[in-house]
């Protein structure tokens, strides 16, 4: 964390306030349930902080990457490119004919993205024929407190 030396949270120049932690949780959600309720009470919910401790990378598979699939992925970010720039050309043209221009663009840009979908795919030789979404998750979630505000933070931990 960087931030002003001139800030109360600091120490010395760079050196982070002395916290504590104040509650531990497998799951952000519940952590993120504890801040709100300090926040409800009333507590200086700017001195808190959630930190995530042993960060990991977690790769969750969604199913195979077939050249069609690249390919009709590609075509649709492609259409989303193209109705953008539909739009925007959109602006210029008069009467009924903006909607051609949309249509028209949008159909560009779904062939352009599958071509390149379907080729940016061939061009991996199988090294990732499958398609997945990554997440960061930690192994615990403290949250925790300026020391000077410790024990007004315990209370709200109560019944936990």
């Amino acid at each position: 964390m960087t931030s002003s030396s001139s800030h109360p949270e600091q120490q010395a120049a760079g050196a982070p306030a002395d916290r504590r932690v104040v509650a531990s949780f497998e799951k952000y959600v519940d952590a993120q349930r504890l801040v709100d309720r300090m926040s409800d009470g009333g507590f200086p919910v700017e001195h808190v902080r959630i930190i995530g401790d042993g960060v990991r990378t977690v790769e969750r598979v969604t199913g195979r990457m077939t050249n069609g699939r690249a390919a009709f992925s590609g075509a649709a970010a492609g259409a989303w490119f193209g109705l953008l720039i539909g739009l925007l050309l959109s602006i210029f043209t008069l009467g009924p004919m903006w909607i051609v221009t949309m249509l028209v663009a949008l159909a560009i840009g779904a062939f352009w993205g599958a071509v390149f979908g379907f080729f940016a795919h061939l061009a991996t030789r199988g090294e990732r024929d499958f398609s997945s979404v990554q997440s960061l998750e930690a192994q615990r979630y403290d949250v925790c407190v300026s020391a000077q505000y410790a024990a007004d933070a315990a209370s709200y931990t109560q019944g936990l």
